[in-house]
């Protein structure tokens, strides 16, 4: 949701404004960008901007697919530029709806950890857990901050291990162990003055951040572009230069099943297919202000289409049907 990005590397003001731009030239992605640019203002320091993008989308006249994480971003942002008491009317009325996606809980919850409400944030993290994970057993990957969420904070009140703990402990797969990763003595020894302890530190502090960049990334997956037979001959027929690209349909897709498997190969994870189509291509290219037979553009393309949550996993489960659309399962098509 927040991007992952150093202040220094980014002009943030400017990519939120691209982001507003290019909601407007997609309205059925509206809601994705503009929650994408608000975390740009967040992370710009612009935080009445970012509120007044989060009040833009919770007054639209079309339904949110979920509103109750744009009111939780929302809580999350008033409380870090003083508007505490609206933050926390919010934060109640979000536990009192007790909604059924676990993101809105982790952004209350962390609201209030970071303002050192514990006890409530463990509560919260609890409320979560008793919803998602009821009887402690293998949860779905997006239930997985919930779990680390709590182990957190219990760890910083000190109370003793439960089964959502023992299971968060199991679920995390990192070198360092979320006990480590989580101990509130931590924190000294990165006043020490010994080396020895302050690289052992950064080494812990390290593990933790590669494991919160791999969870960012879930959503926006390594994707190939794939253009279905008609829309990759209108696509040619209107931008011959592409052809060097498309040599043929059969071509195409041989190519997207032999540059996944080569990524997977090759350790890259988290790989996935984007359909392209002639008009939203055309209006990508717009908003780029190029051609769109500028060969360059497709990857630029297919990067956005993930990052707006087009991607479809590669491979397909098994039995599912093939991703080139075939009439056949997976297995027998392009996964022969």
């Amino acid at each position: 949701m927040r991007p992952d990005t150093p202040a220094e590397n980014v002009d943030h003001t400017a990519e939120a404004a691209r982001l507003e731009r290019t909601a407007g030239l997609y309205p059925e992605d509206a809601e994705t960008l503009l929650l994408r640019a608000a975390a740009h203002l967040e992370l710009s320091g612009d935080r009445p901007a970012a509120s007044t993008l989060y009040d833009r989308l919770l007054s639209s006249a079309d339904g949110l697919d979920n509103p109750h994480l744009v009111r939780a971003l929302k809580a999350s942002n008033l409380w870090e530029y003083g508007h505490e008491a609206e933050a926390r009317a919010i934060i109640d009325g979000i536990r009192t709806t007790a909604p059924r996606d676990p993101g809105p809980w982790v952004i209350v919850a962390e609201a209030l950890e970071a303002h050192d409400e514990l006890q409530a944030a463990a509560d919260t993290f609890t409320e979560a857990a008793s919803l998602f994970v009821p009887d402690a057993t293998e949860p779905p990957p997006a239930t997985h901050p919930v779990l680390y969420g709590r182990h957190r904070v219990r760890r910083m009140l000190g109370l003793p291990h439960d089964d959502w703990d023992t299971l968060a402990d199991n679920l995390h797969t990192a070198s360092v162990t979320l006990d480590e990763l989580h101990d509130p003595k931590r924190v000294w020894s990165l006043g020490s003055d010994n080396p020895a302890e302050l690289e052992a530190e950064i080494s812990r502090l390290r593990a933790e951040l590669g494991a919160y960049r791999e969870a960012l990334s879930r959503p926006f997956p390594v994707a190939i572009l794939h253009w279905p037979a008609p829309e990759l001959t209108e696509l040619l027929s209107a931008y011959p230069t592409l052809t060097s690209e498309y040599p043929s349909h059969e071509a195409h897709l041989s190519t997207i099943e032999s540059s996944l498997r080569e990524l997977s190969s090759s350790g890259t994870g988290n790989l996935g297919i984007v359909t392209g189509t002639v008009p939203s291509y055309e209006a990508f290219a717009a908003s780029e202000g190029t051609s769109p037979d500028d060969a360059t553009l497709l990857p630029q393309y297919a990067t956005t289409l993930a990052a707006r949550g087009r991607a479809v996993a590669w491979p397909p489960q098994a039995g599912a049907g093939c991703w080139c659309g075939a009439e056949e399962v997976y297995a027998s098509c392009h996964g022969a």
